[in-house]
């Protein structure tokens, strides 16, 4: 079963914008996350390598649109880790490649890359930012532990453009480095549901969202559950208290001399000392509330204090 991850880029590679902008855009953040620059015979070519099929497609079918650019597939297993294949689209040496990749703002042998210049439409920017995600995006499942989205690309540069890129959307992402690479990442749930949206991954959002809507439901249940048995937990162990304080004050003094409530409050803690505050208020001859059991049962452990205390005294 394929991963969170590669269910979202194959709905990505699907979705193929109308505009010839959109597409540029795409291509040229495709090109730029995991495209390479290699030598040929003397003269340049590219290559770009993914794992996912429909991405490699892709790229093919956007370079064939908008440059009628010849270009060729390898694909090879991979021994070590995961043992997915590895898709390799070779763009060979041909008269308008050079071009292309001036246009797309990659550059030649010997020459810097360079910053896409049309992303002035937003259509634009969220192509980019797909092509982006398509190239060197990962997501993990929303039924894990965590939530992470991060975009791995060769430089610090072309970084600081899909973070600016994210930025303009409202987004917050972090950049680190992780061995040679630079990685624009993600990690708060929202602001993934978001980007989501902005690249136009409608059917991930979807399933994205259904399970953080589960997720919140879940820990807010456990939460309660969680207050409950505190709550609970607290109410038994100050009725064991109060009911032993009722009992130092029926061997010491006796009860009989107690305010008719107060020794009506005492009896009924005795008998039932799991019983709550609003159950012996219910249980007392003239209900009162929670509060005025309280009050009571406090004055009760005063007395009971002060009788321990009186005891000790004497013994000292």
């Amino acid at each position: 079963m394929a991963s969170f991850s590669n269910q979202t880029k194959q709905e990505l590679a699907r979705l193929v914008p109308t505009k010839a902008c959109c597409r540029m855009a795409e291509l040229a953040a495709l090109l730029r996350m995991e495209g390479l620059v290699v030598q040929e015979g003397g003269d340049m070519a590219f290559t770009v390598g993914t794992e996912n099929a429909a991405v490699a497609r892709k790229v093919y079918k956007l370079g064939k649109s908008l440059f009628d650019l010849e270009a060729s597939f390898t694909v090879q297993r991979k021994r070590r880790l995961r043992k997915n294949n590895v898709y390799t689209l070779c763009i060979p040496r041909q008269p308008s490649l050079a071009g292309v990749l001036t246009v797309l703002g990659i550059g030649g042998l010997g020459e810097r890359a360079s910053r896409y210049q049309d992303l002035k439409r937003q259509c634009c920017r969220r192509a980019y930012l797909r092509g982006a995600f398509l190239g060197g995006g990962s997501l993990s499942s929303p039924r894990g532990g965590t939530y992470h989205l991060e975009m791995v690309t060769q430089d610090a540069a072309h970084a600081g453009l899909v973070q600016d890129l994210m930025t303009g959307f409202g987004l917050a992402p972090k950049t680190s480095q992780r061995k040679r690479r630079q990685v624009v990442y993600l990690k708060d749930s929202e602001q993934i549901a978001d980007f989501l949206k902005i690249i136009g991954a409608n059917n991930a959002l979807l399933d994205f969202e259904n399970v953080r809507v589960v997720k919140g439901m879940r820990n807010s249940i456990n939460r309660l559950v969680n207050c409950e048995t505190a709550n609970l937990s607290k109410a038994v162990e100050a009725g064991m208290r109060q009911a032993e304080s009722v009992r130092l004050i029926r061997d010491t003094i006796g009860l009989e001399g107690l305010p008719a409530s107060l020794r009506e409050v005492a009896l009924l803690r005795l008998e039932y000392p799991e019983a709550s505050l609003k159950e012996l208020g219910e249980m007392l001859s003239t209900r009162i509330s929670k509060s005025g059991v309280n009050h009571r049962l406090r004055r009760l452990e005063e007395l009971a204090q002060e009788l321990a205390d009186k005891d000790s005294g004497r013994k000292d």
